[in-house]
């Protein structure tokens, strides 16, 4: 009874008090989903095309992650992640958190989770691009498509306590997984990211001074010349970008039907053997058919008969006169 009194007495209370419910639900968290011109990094010029970008907020603490497109049969999303963070210097109003180093632990487990199925092998080789270095894993999946994840900390390094700088830290994130691309064409991404943000605070950059100018700029001695330095290449192209690009027409050679030439009738093989003349009344010309027009052999030269072989007869003694067979 006395319990049932207290329940009445606190609903008679919170009426009073206007107490109501409105039943909206809330964000707890700020996660939301910005514009691609409002991304803290870009991919390179040519890169994988941007799909879209979350966005969460703690604190003075930003992270990014910008969904790349994809085209793999490797589950999960092609991404470049970025986080701006503010460490804790001697002033913990400067920054958010304390100041933690890149793990193998952690980046295997985040391999594991956003390359799933794929066995990636780390590079034991130095690289490094516009922001320092950087570490890449790279593999292939068993259907033939290669896979890469990279990892990067950009900071300008500790300053002394006194000088209250250098407090912020940019961490990236990449992962990338292509049908058509090689480890190369992967990484070129690597080297060519931006990072388009920056932290309101001179005391949280993480990027450090300005690099002056080059030390031979204004000296004797010292050409500098308009072209790039021969060690300098190009940049790798994305040949997974070109994929959609309309192959070139094949060029089909067709040999060449020559027209068949009429052949000249073989000439006669030489006569052989002395010239006889032909009987009285014919020439040596040959004779047209008038029937059809064509021009027909010379006869050949009659046989040798008796009735026209002519014998010289015998020189006569012109000083007597007298010899056998003279007339």
């Amino acid at each position: 009874m006395h319990f049932s009194k207290t329940i009445a007495l606190m609903i008679l209370a919170c009426l009073g008090a206007g107490c109501t419910t409105t039943g909206q639900v809330r964000q707890s968290i700020g996660v939301e989903t910005v514009t691609s011109d409002k991304a803290l990094a870009f991919p390179p010029p040519g890169g994988p095309a941007i799909v879209n970008v979350v966005e969460r907020r703690r604190t003075k603490d930003v992270e990014q992650t910008i969904a790349l497109s994809t085209s793999s049969s490797v589950s999960g999303q092609n991404f470049l992640k970025v986080q701006f963070l503010g460490l804790t210097g001697s002033s913990p109003a400067l920054g958010s958190r304390p100041y933690n180093t890149i793990s193998e632990g952690a980046i295997a487990r985040e391999m594991a989770a956003a390359v799933p199925g794929v066995r990636l092998a780390r590079s034991a080789t130095f690289v490094q691009n516009n922001y320092g270095p950087f570490g890449y894993a790279s593999g292939q999946s068993h259907t033939g498509d290669t896979c890469l994840y990279a990892w990067q900390q950009v900071k300008a390094g500790f300053a002394p306590a006194q000088e209250q700088r250098n407090f912020g830290m940019v961490q990236v994130r990449i992962r990338l997984c292509d049908a058509h691309a090689s480890e190369g064409q992967l990484l070129s991404t690597v080297y060519g990211y931006t990072i388009a943000g920056h932290f309101a605070g001179a005391a949280l950059n993480p990027f450090g001074a300005p690099r002056g100018a080059d030390a031979v700029l204004g000296k004797p001695g010292e050409p500098v010349y308009p072209d790039a330095t021969p060690y300098r290449t190009a940049p790798i192209s994305i040949g997974y970008q070109n994929r959609t690009a309309a192959a070139r027409p094949t060029v089909v050679r067709r040999p060449v039907m020559m027209k068949p030439q009429p052949q000249a009738a073989p000439a006669l093989p030489p006569m052989i053997g002395p010239r006889v003349p032909l009987p009285d009344g014919q020439t040596d010309q040959p004779q047209t058919n008038g029937a059809n027009g064509a021009s027909s052999m010379a006869a050949p030269p009659p046989a040798n008969t008796a009735s026209n072989i002519v014998v010289p007869l015998p020189d006569c003694n012109r000083a007597t006169g007298i010899s056998q067979g003279c007339r």
